[in-house]
């Protein structure tokens, strides 16, 4: 009997698994927030994904539960672990994933380079923090919060004032969280998959174009990415891997100084925007390596296939009555380009598919993978 792998979340995650799941000779499940997502292919239910005894039941018949997302609630989590299902990655480790603020406080002990932080329960403590850094901080939602949602700039504690409100009306109460405004080069993404036997293999150390808190896109590997920084990249991909319990994809998101410093800005415990130029760039692609590491399988190889790989979303999208139009038009023209879609309906800001191309000369990979990209953009 094949593996079988439930997936809660039926979004783009999930819908980009199905293919190497049908590689490997994996029946892939997913449990869908409604009908008709993106992942609805391989959609074996439709339900709540925070109601416990709708879990539960799909996840009765599977090998091991898996996510799209990191929302799924710790107690719903916990009923899963009791029940004695595998799930990949484990609460213990998700927690991290879901609120920040203890996601910094678990990185500090680790001793991994991050921002300036500080836990701020009302505005005299944020206007503190403010003070103390120069005039302005970054404030965030701790948990919730992606694609720039629930991250501010600020140069006064009046400017979250409705957060803390928000956070007075929350029963679970707690604190924003304050990080230092850093001066950065450029952002980094740092990719490794974990078995639950503890093996690791990292990906190249990626560069991410970010535009209005959105990845716009990412260049596999960094350009000008000198081997210590690649060293220290992985190092603390491995190391957060390791130090948090992480099994299955890991993206951990860093920002460049000017001083030529790695800083962890961010974590996500699933396959992630970062390594989709995987698909078509790597041997072994993000997606497929998730599976294989959730199931303690062997991991497969993260080399490039080429000198240089380019991811670049598309936002937005068209209409859906002109889509395939668009497909056959950027698929004639750049033939090189790898195009996916997502099957979302269009929406500014969203993102509803990407281009891949690889190639030897970056330049040219770069305005491929553009120029296929535009044929979605009206």
């Amino acid at each position: 009997m094949a593996l079988r792998v439930g997936v809660v979340g039926g979004g783009q995650l999930a819908r980009m698994m199905i293919a190497p799941a049908v590689e490997l000779g994996v029946e892939l499940r997913v449990l869908a927030e409604e009908a008709g997502m993106s992942a609805s292919l391989a959609a074996t239910a439709v339900g709540d994904y925070r109601d416990a005894d709708t879990v539960l039941a799909f996840a009765r018949d599977v090998d091991v539960v898996t996510f799209d997302h990191e929302h799924v609630p710790q107690d719903v989590l916990a009923a899963l672990v009791d029940a004695g299902v595998a799930v990949h990655p484990g609460p213990a480790a998700l927690r991290f994933a879901q609120d920040k603020l203890l996601m910094r406080a678990r990185l500090q002990e680790l001793g991994m380079p991050q921002p300036d932080w500080a836990a701020v329960s009302n505005t005299d403590e944020l206007q503190a923090f403010i003070d103390d850094h120069g005039g302005r901080a970054v404030v965030k939602t701790p948990r919730g919060g992606y694609d720039g949602k629930g991250v501010r700039v600020v140069s006064a504690a009046t400017e979250a004032d409705d957060w803390f409100a928000a956070l007075a009306e929350d029963a679970r109460g707690g604190a924003l969280l304050a990080e230092e405004l850093v001066d950065f080069s450029r952002e980094l993404a740092q990719q490794v998959a974990r078995r639950p036997s503890g093996a690791v293999r990292a990906y190249p150390v990626v560069e991410t174009v970010q535009r209005d808190g959105v990845c716009a896109e990412v260049i596999a590997p960094a350009p000008h990415a000198a081997e210590r920084l690649q060293r220290v990249a992985s190092t603390i991909g491995v190391g957060i891997a390791d130090g948090l319990g992480v099994t299955g994809m890991l993206a951990v998101e860093l920002f460049e100084t000017t001083d030529e410093r790695l800083l962890v800005n961010e974590l996500a415990m699933r396959p992630h925007n970062s390594g989709h130029w995987s698909q078509d760039g790597a041997i072994t692609s993000q997606f497929e390596q998730h599976l294989r590491a959730v199931l303690d399988l062997p991991l497969g190889d993260a080399d490039p296939v080429a000198e240089w790989s380019v991811m670049v979303n598309i936002l937005g999208g068209p209409a859906a009555d002109s889509l395939d139009a668009r497909f056959a038009a950027a698929m004639t023209e750049h033939p090189a380009a790898k195009v996916h879609t997502y099957g979302k309906a269009p929406r500014p800001g969203r993102k509803v598919g990407h281009v891949n191309v690889a190639g030897s000369d970056l330049d040219e990979v770069a305005y491929q993978a553009r120029a296929a990209a535009s044929f979605f953009v009206d």
